[in-house]
């Protein structure tokens, strides 16, 4: 299904039901009880982490095996099976090496390829479940994703530095001493170029958006898109790093990207089009049961190879992040072949070069016209 394709009605008010705007309050919740979580012991605001083992977070992948022949609506075959399985070995295993080896700059590609990651997942939901079409072109699309992937990513950055170096020197301990030379990131001048570009992305996203619509585009999914964001600063801002992601990990990112998984099923897709979201759920857990037990065996494993096994509540969840990071690389492999066959990026040029002609044209007209 090409994103630009458009939802039934059905579907997209069953997703904004069970996907949009559950989350959104989930959020809104957390900010306004941000004093409360700041509270909490330090295992507790693991817990969302915690919950991400069965509940959406490691599950949102575990259908990989299966998306690219339900993508082209072909039929799932063994080879096809293999053919992932073997992504994952390859791809994951080099860069779980990484890890081994210089695990200061996996920790830091890590980030970014997070940060691509989630944007990536974002710009799609924002074409796709909400039918925008203030993002017509490659560019602005480009935008939203950086803008959007560094929300989780890089705010916490801004507001808590000591919580973000805590949790990225973790990573690193859990394969070497050697820590120190990750302290750049979190110094006074790097932070504040990192809040001057995000300050920066954000404001010429909000700007594009309304420009777009100004000379056409729907006002509707524009305002939720700006609204989000808004949110997400706020989120990110108020709440302790490893809460904060824990949660955006579980219920905004790995729901968007499963009801992207089930819209590309089609019997999942019929039941969205009936206005039923439980066997599409029902579904989409029966699909994703098998490989979430073989990457819980993969965690087993890995946990007997790192040097230095976790032995606290912090180095546990970065030997969980370090294992979710071999895992995301294939991952983010499989997504963006889907984004490809979607039409998310590749299919916009020509498309994209008329809109902004057409756009340019209609507003010198209505400048002329006053």
């Amino acid at each position: 299904m090409a994103v630009t394709e458009s939802l039934s009605d059905t579907t997209r008010q069953t997703l904004g039901r069970s996907v949009f705007i559950p989350v959104w309050l989930i959020l809104i919740g957390c900010i306004v009880f941000a004093p409360l979580v700041a509270s909490l012991s330090p295992r507790l605001r693991y817990l969302p982490f915690a919950l991400s083992l069965l509940v959406f977070g490691l599950p949102h992948g575990a259908v990989d095996h299966l998306t690219p022949a339900r993508t082209v609506n072909a039929p799932v075959t063994v080879k096809s099976m293999l053919s992932v399985g073997g992504l994952y070995i390859v791809i994951g295993g080099i860069y779980l090496g990484w890890w081994f080896f210089a695990p200061v700059s996996a920790a830091i590609v890590f980030v970014f390829m997070t940060l691509l990651h989630w944007g990536q997942g974002d710009v799609y939901a924002i074409l796709s479940f909400l039918d925008a079409d203030h993002l017509p072109t490659r560019l602005e699309r480009a935008l939203s994703l950086l803008t959007r992937g560094a929300m989780p990513m890089l705010v916490p950055l801004i507001a808590h530095p000591t919580s973000y170096q805590r949790v990225l020197t973790a990573f690193v301990e859990l394969f070497s001493v050697n820590a120190m030379s990750i302290e750049f990131l979190f110094s006074s001048p790097t932070r504040s170029v990192v809040t001057a570009v995000l300050i920066g992305l954000t404001a010429v996203s909000i700007l594009t958006g309304a420009w777009r619509v100004y000379v056409g585009a729907t006002s509707g999914p524009y305002l939720i898109d700006i609204g989000e964001l808004g949110l997400l600063w706020a989120f990110f801002l108020t709440l302790p790093p490893i809460f904060a992601v824990g949660v955006y990990f579980c219920v905004w990112h790995s729901l968007r990207h499963i009801a992207r998984v089930t819209i590309v099923d089609q019997s999942s897709r019929q039941a969205l089009d009936s206005a039923r979201i439980c066997p599409a759920i029902r579904r989409f857990t029966r699909d994703a049961a098998p490989l979430t037990v073989v990457a819980l065996l993969f965690f087993g494993g890995l946990y007997v190879l790192i040097p230095r096994p976790p032995n606290d509540i912090e180095s546990l969840a970065a030997f969980y992040l370090v294992g979710i990071a071999a895992l995301t690389a294939p991952h983010v492999i499989i997504v963006s072949w889907m984004d490809r066959v979607q039409a998310v990026w590749w299919n916009t040029c020509i498309a994209s070069g008329c809109c902004c002609y057409e756009a340019t044209m209609t507003s010198i007209r209505r400048i002329i016209n006053r």
